[in-house]
């Protein structure tokens, strides 16, 4: 029988003029933790957007390659990116297999981009994804309503929030910012 794997929260978002993303460090497979401190953020297009991953890192890995691939394909257009590689991801064989998905953050765009070929932008510009992806995104969402913290300190108090109620989701705390 196959285990599942479950590893990850990312959160990004961007609020008064920053934009900021960050993930746990929990790698979980099945019952068990094999991987505290794992990095799932990464800094593309030389600092210019930001990204997490949620889903197998195998697959995450070659996910955030043909990203980087469109990125300088279609000169930093971010959005024209990020749809060039959800409409490779819904075409391609190989691709479709992939299981995992990606949250992208700019200056000024937050998306989330799914194996199934889905783009989606939301409008408060506030994404997750992962095990504890709506509990992060739940507090983060209170947090950009009732208090006056940056974007960074917001990422980092709805991960901690996360990491209080999904099993699946620690307090090693990356995150990133532009």
């Amino acid at each position: 029988m196959k285990e599942k794997v479950r590893s990850t929260t990312i959160i990004g978002l961007i609020h008064n003029g920053s934009a900021a993303i960050g993930g746990d460090g929990q790698v979980t497979l099945g019952n068990t933790v094999v991987k505290h401190n794992s990095v799932k953020i990464r800094k593309l297009l030389n600092g210019k957007v930001l990204t997490g991953f949620a889903g197998s890192a195998a697959d995450a890995f070659t996910l955030l390659g043909r990203f980087e691939e469109k990125l300088e394909q279609y000169s930093g257009n971010v959005s024209r990116a990020v749809v060039e590689l959800a409409k490779d991801w819904r075409m391609d064989k190989y691709l479709r297999r992939l299981e995992a998905m990606l949250a992208v953050v700019s200056e000024d765009k937050t998306f989330i981009v799914s194996g199934n070929g889905d783009v989606i932008e939301p409008d408060d510009n506030i994404i997750a994804i992962g095990s504890g992806g709506m509990y992060a995104l739940a507090a983060a969402k209170m947090l950009v309503k009732y208090s006056e913290l940056s974007a960074e300190e917001i990422v980092r108090e709805a991960l901690k929030t996360a990491a209080d109620i999904c099993i699946y989701t620690n307090d090693k705390i990356n995150v990133e910012v532009i």
